[in-house]
């Protein structure tokens, strides 16, 4: 039975507020890939996380989670395609892992950034965390993906997810009218061959883990929720520190119940 007391409340709390490195931003455009990049200022052999956007959604709706996580230590890289209405969850799949060639293989900044090719991970938001599990899929060298609400995709993210071996997490918005669990996270959590964790965030929505309006809130139920956002930031960069820096510093938010973000029961294996 999972645990619940002060330490995860506290853990909320620290890896909710932003790191202690100083973040440069630039945009992957210039090595041929529409998007953006965080990074800390400098660093040696630095984990990378390759982000994926929701439907329609440009990468700087999540300005505020890639900027937190490169704030604790990672560099992070966002495309920018297959935003149009009927883009292609294969395509992103595919940009994604192409983000992760230009982490190894650029030097960033001004030279005084590297990663670590055994460091690397996906995330993604929606259709975005769909096009992550497709890529980790066929992408052996992902060691961990997080995923913000994920949707099905084409190809199915839950048949991808059979070939999964990497630890992931998923955290459910309750209240999502656009992808909702039944159909959509829950599908893709039971088809995971890894290690998974899944947390169902209380009163969230679809759009609750961006951090500004837009024009497109309109065209579903939703919005920016700063509840929403605070646990997300917390947990992704909690999973991620454990899965690709080794740290076990963060294991009583990640393992510990919590009133604002409950475990998910996953059934019992069959015997």
């Amino acid at each position: 039975m999972a645990r619940s007391g002060k330490a995860a409340k506290h853990l909320l709390r620290r890896l909710s507020a932003r790191g202690d490195a100083e973040v440069l931003r630039g945009e992957l455009a210039l090595v041929g890939l529409p998007g953006v990049v965080y990074a800390p200022a400098s660093g040696r052999g630095l984990p990378a996380v390759a982000f994926g956007h929701g439907w329609i959604q440009p990468a700087r709706r999540y300005a505020g989670l890639l900027r937190h996580l490169a704030s604790w230590g990672f560099v992070v890289l966002a495309p920018d395609t297959q935003r149009g209405p009927f883009g292609s969850a294969q395509a992103l799949a595919a940009d994604l892992s192409t983000a992760l060639d230009v982490a190894t293989g650029v030097r960033l900044g001004t030279g005084r950034i590297t990663v670590d090719g055994d460091r690397l991970a996906l995330a993604g938001h929606g259709v975005g965390a769909g096009a992550a599990v497709v890529a980790a899929a066929t992408d052996r060298r992902v060691r961990a993906a997080a995923l913000l609400a994920p949707s099905q995709t084409m190809p199915p993210a839950s048949v991808a997810a059979e070939s999964v071996s990497c630890p992931g997490l998923i955290l459910i918005a309750e209240r999502d009218r656009v992808a909702p669990a039944a159909g959509h996270a829950e599908p893709i959590a039971l088809s995971w061959a890894g290690p998974i964790r899944v947390r169902t965030i209380r009163k969230a929505s679809h759009l609750g883990f961006f951090e500004h309006h837009s024009w497109t809130d309109l065209l579903v139920a939703g919005g920016p929720e700063r509840a929403t956002r605070r646990i997300a930031l917390a947990f992704t960069t909690a999973f991620l520190l454990k899965e690709l820096t080794g740290s076990t510093d963060y294991d009583s938010l990640l393992d510990d119940e919590l009133r604002a973000a409950p475990l998910w029961p996953l059934p019992e294996p069959a015997v």
